[in-house]
């Protein structure tokens, strides 16, 4: 009789190693500032643009690989969801700058690893079309070559950035952003750009605030303010994240699927830059029985609940006694919502 009991126990939930060392492995990868996968990725910064062959500039080809060392061309303006904003070359690809970097006088400080992590555009046989009011220039970099600058800051691609359009390398490390029209960051970060030659900035990005999303943050994890649960996780779009008590942390058990999937939705996994008020350790990213990845606070698989209908809704908050929301301390919030 045990042996069916457990038998049957088991069946409720399907155990996985979690792929982080924050939950339950070994050691820990040291960080940078040029950039990091999510993760639990198999994605090697470094190798490419993409899934391709080292240098390549998406699935490979030789097209392909002298394009990421290309000249901008005519340089436009786009509108990317969540950050609004940001300068893209001829092809759509989104333009970087770095924290690091000086723009008066222009200096770039991204070599080696980082450089190939984040191409340098070339200077020349770059324009602004309408609506870009920053200044198109060019800084000798240290091995001879001429880097595009945009109001003084050296311009870059990134090699996770596969087709048109793409932002995957908004906030990473802390010191990544894209240009806005101006030359500041985009997505309404702190402008580290004052003339003062430090380069710095804060690294930091607008959040939600108060259950609503604002309209210039970045995709990732952020913190809102609850009149009635307080502190508590939200995604990029400011929906709620939700832990569920039929899971377990470690080991790794995942008791919502099925049917269960069609109301409570497993979050997206976000790259650590992307992650605003939430200690870093506390982030990492599982695998689930299906092998999708989902989003992890303090080892435990979060959830959005398709009962929210606008930022700041908690309506899942307590549901069967065994939804809550997560506070940023990655502990599950157990105060009822009032009213």
């Amino acid at each position: 009789m045990n042996k069916l009991r457990h038998a049957s126990l088991a069946g409720t939930a399907i155990t996985v190693m979690v792929l982080t060392a924050a939950c339950g492995g070994s050691g820990s990868s040291a960080k940078d500032d040029y950039g990091k996968a999510p993760a639990g990725s198999s994605s090697k910064i470094g190798e490419g643009y993409g899934a391709g062959p080292a240098g390549s500039y998406g699935s490979g080809g030789s097209s392909q690989t002298q394009a990421k060392n290309a000249p901008a061309k005519e340089m436009t303006v786009r509108e990317a969801p969540g950050i609004g904003s940001v300068v893209a070359d001829s092809a759509g690809m989104t333009l970087y700058r770095f924290d690091k970097d000086t723009a008066q006088p222009p200096a770039s400080m991204c070599d080696g690893d980082c450089a190939k992590a984040w191409p340098p555009v070339p200077a020349g046989d770059a324009t602004a079309a309408a609506g870009i009011g920053a200044a198109v220039g060019e800084v000798q970099r240290s091995d001879g070559t001429k880097q595009l600058t945009l109001a003084g800051w050296p311009v870059y691609r990134y090699a996770k950035d596969t087709a048109p359009g793409d932002t995957k390398g908004q906030g990473v490390g802390g010191t990544w952003s894209a240009f806005a029209p101006d030359g500041k960051k985009a997505g309404g970060g702190k402008d580290g750009g004052k003339g003062d030659g430090n380069g710095e900035g804060d690294g930091k990005q607008a959040g939600p605030q108060d259950g609503k999303p604002d309209a210039q943050a970045p995709a990732g994890v952020s913190v809102a303010d609850n009149p009635a649960l307080g502190k508590i996780v939200v995604d990029g779009k400011g929906r709620t994240l939700y832990r569920f008590g039929k899971d377990s942390a470690w080991p790794m058990k995942f008791a919502c699927t099925g049917t269960c999937l069609d109301t409570w939705k497993p979050a997206e996994p976000v790259e650590k830059g992307a992650v605003r008020g939430v200690p870093d350790k506390l982030i990492s990213t599982v695998t689930r029985p299906d092998g999708t990845k989902q989003l992890a606070v303090d080892c435990w698989p979060v959830y959005w609940f398709t009962g929210d209908k606008k930022p700041g809704d908690t309506a899942g908050q307590g549901k069967q006694g065994l939804w809550f929301a997560v506070n940023d301390q990655g502990k599950k919030v157990t105060s009822a919502p009032q009213g």
